[in-house]
């Protein structure tokens, strides 16, 4: 379970601190999404605080409660980089940059970011790489929850409506059987990820 450890020792400082994380990296289809979720120890007397947790271990109805609570009770923003700058820049670069572009967006000057995951760059702002950080900082966790319901959302209400032959509300864009057996029938849409598809076609003619 997560943990209040790494924002307490800033919160002491004096630091305004966000956890930031994204979601998406390792689909085949859609953006990627990325989150950044300012908190305070005034949570821990929310309802929902206990709940909160790395948005790949709850269901899709606790994480859609939490959400709702969430997006009430703290600052956060949420940035989406499509398939077609994923595939001019890269996967790595596209979540960076992605993440980078959240916490700009943030109202709030934010002192220290927490960041899920092992990679960041040059930023303006100082930060702390933490593996596995939805699973260790809340901070990042409630980051993780709030994209993943977005990127979720855009999935089944908008590219699942738009190109409803690829089942995106079913996969969400991942590499399911399904989704790799419909890219093979149909060839590619305007979300795909073309860089993602070519172990998927022999002959990349017939992709694109």
């Amino acid at each position: 379970m997560p943990t209040f450890e790494y924002e307490e020792k800033l919160w002491k400082k004096g630091k305004i601190v966000a956890g930031l994380d994204e979601v998406g990296r390792g689909c085949l289809a859609g953006p990627v999404v990325s989150a950044a979720a300012i908190l305070n120890n005034q949570i821990l007397k929310k309802d929902y605080f206990d709940k909160i947790n790395d948005s790949k271990a709850l269901t899709k109805d606790k994480r859609e409660l939490i959400y709702k609570d969430l997006i009430n009770d703290i600052e956060y923003s949420v940035n989406f980089i499509d398939n077609n700058v994923i595939d001019d820049i890269n996967i790595l670069q596209a979540s960076i940059q992605s993440m980078k572009n959240s916490v700009d967006e943030l109202n709030s000057k934010v002192d220290h970011l927490l960041i899920d995951g092992n990679r960041f760059g040059n930023f303006h702002t100082e930060y702390t790489l933490i593996v596995k950080g939805d699973s260790i900082s809340y901070s990042i966790a409630a980051a993780s929850i709030i994209a993943k319901v977005i990127r979720d959302r855009y999935m089944i209400e908008e590219a699942d409506k738009l190109y409803p032959e690829y089942g995106f509300a079913k996969h969400k864009g991942y590499a399911t059987k399904y989704h790799r057996e419909k890219i093979i029938e149909y060839g590619v849409c305007p979300i795909h990820r073309k860089t993602f598809l070519t172990k998927i076609f022999s002959n990349q003619k017939k992709m694109f």
